[in-house]
């Protein structure tokens, strides 16, 4: 038995050999396959490398040749040789903007949701101590131009904070990189040269024209373009400085609301409140009427005050009926020159409002309705467009073309005609022969 078992430990020890043997071997052959693929791979990395650190001089190449274009047009623009390159000089591409132009939004935001934001506690108070300190000044600038000092306060508050955070992008690199990479090269190009001619003129130096990605500069965020139309030097200190100077970011703003059209004495509008059963299909939100036409079809102000016995609106319902209704007159529309945003222009509205020292919204936001996507958005435009109705770009923005699309197909279809976009309407469109 003993020997048996002496003979199965020799033939298990040459078994075990044996395949070690294997595994060495296999192992040798697995190491030398790994060091090819590597040795094969190190010249795909390096090549790889080579062309990225090879694609990016070439691309900066480029953009320092762009530059240099520019100077005949900025030459032309009165731009001295001197100004052109200490303003370019050192600028260079910006990847990360050039990537930022390209995204686009996951989601549709919420009209509430963006309102909620604008018109913050904070946002308030902080509008209200600015109200007091610069009594004297915001009056002046409604002498001068007739803006509403609250409004001019609300738009200084939703586009710095009341100045308190005015960009950190250099207005030259920002602009020239969107003027070489974007797809508004012409609109950004001709920004750039107008940056360019606020820094000829000496109204501030080149390191103190910051801003936004987008170019937007000082305290209430003027493209160069409208910097050069409508900025003022309100102090009549020779200098027209938006970043620094509050008179002149406030009186500017004044200026250019009553520039685009601002009526003096008139409000933007009110909230208001529907009757029962309210027909809303004769009343888009292009059909001016006076506002005793409004309080003859049942509409009342929300606040409990008498409607004016002068003056027009139009009915607007930015959530549709189920969300807070109100009447807006031309001076509304105003607030759109300055951003063309449906949710900005109530944002400012509403925060004028409460830091005037009115409450809140009474009407409430339809908040449980879940956000459309940009991709169900555009599904949107493009049933519209299916069933013809003219909805322009197919960009997932409901913007007035789109809802006044949706309002015809409402009615067409029997429903409530307010141009509200939401998954209920995406529902039944799907179902639409």
């Amino acid at each position: 038995m003993r020997n048996f078992e002496r003979r199965l430990d020799i033939v298990d020890c040459g078994r075990a050999l044996r395949m070690l043997g294997v595994a060495a071997l296999a192992a040798i052959v697995t190491l030398a396959a790994m060091g090819a693929n590597a040795a094969r791979a190190e010249p795909q990395k390096q090549t790889k490398q080579a062309t990225s650190q090879a694609g990016q001089p070439a691309n900066n190449a480029a953009f320092r040749a762009f530059l240099d274009s520019l100077w005949p047009q900025a030459q032309s623009r009165g731009v001295t040789r001197s100004v052109f390159d200490a303003a370019l000089a050192g600028v260079t591409l910006d990847p990360a903007l050039a990537k930022q132009t390209a995204k686009q939004a996951e989601f549709v935001k919420p009209v509430w949701s963006y309102v909620a934001s604008a018109v913050s506690d904070k946002r308030i108070n902080d509008g209200r101590s600015k109200a007091q300190e610069l009594a004297g000044l915001l009056a002046d600038i409604e002498r001068r131009t007739g803006a509403d000092p609250y409004v001019v306060l609300a738009i200084w508050g939703m586009e710095t904070s009341y100045g308190g955070f005015t960009g950190d992008k250099n207005v030259f690199r920002a602009l020239a990189t969107l003027a070489f990479s974007s797809e508004r090269k012409d609109f950004f190009r001709d920004e750039l040269l107008t940056a360019l001619q606020i820094l000829q003129e000496g109204h501030v130096s080149r390191d103190q024209m910051t801003g936004s990605w987008a170019g937007a500069m000082g305290q209430t965020q003027f493209m160069p373009t409208s910097f050069m139309k409508f900025a003022v030097d309100h102090d009549g200190d020779g200098h027209k400085n938006i970043w620094s100077n509050v008179a002149d970011a406030l009186g500017s703003t004044g200026n250019y609301l009553a520039q685009h059209g601002w009526q003096r004495g008139m409000t933007w509008g009110y909230e208001v409140v529907l009757p029962p059963k309210f027909d809303i299909a004769p009343h888009d939100p292009k059909t001016m009427r006076t506002f005793p036409q409004w309080a003859s079809l049942g509409i009342r102000r929300a606040d409990g005050m008498a409607m004016p016995t002068g003056g027009e609106g139009a009915l607007l319902l930015p959530a549709g009926v189920r969300g807070p209704a109100f009447v807006v007159t031309a001076n509304y529309r105003v607030i759109r020159a300055y951003n063309n945003s449906a949710a900005y222009m109530l944002g400012v509205a509403l925060l004028s409002d409460r830091i005037a020292g009115a409450g809140p919204l009474s009407g409430r936001w339809p908040t449980e309705d879940k956000p459309l996507s940009t991709n169900q958005a555009m599904d949107i435009q493009r049933h519209l467009q299916r069933l013809g109705y003219p909805v322009g770009k197919l960009d997932g923005r409901i913007g007035e073309q789109a809802q006044a699309a949706i309002r015809a197909y409402q009615s067409r279809s029997g429903l409530v005609a307010d141009g509200y976009a939401n998954h209920a309407l995406l529902e039944q469109m799907k179902k639409s022969p």
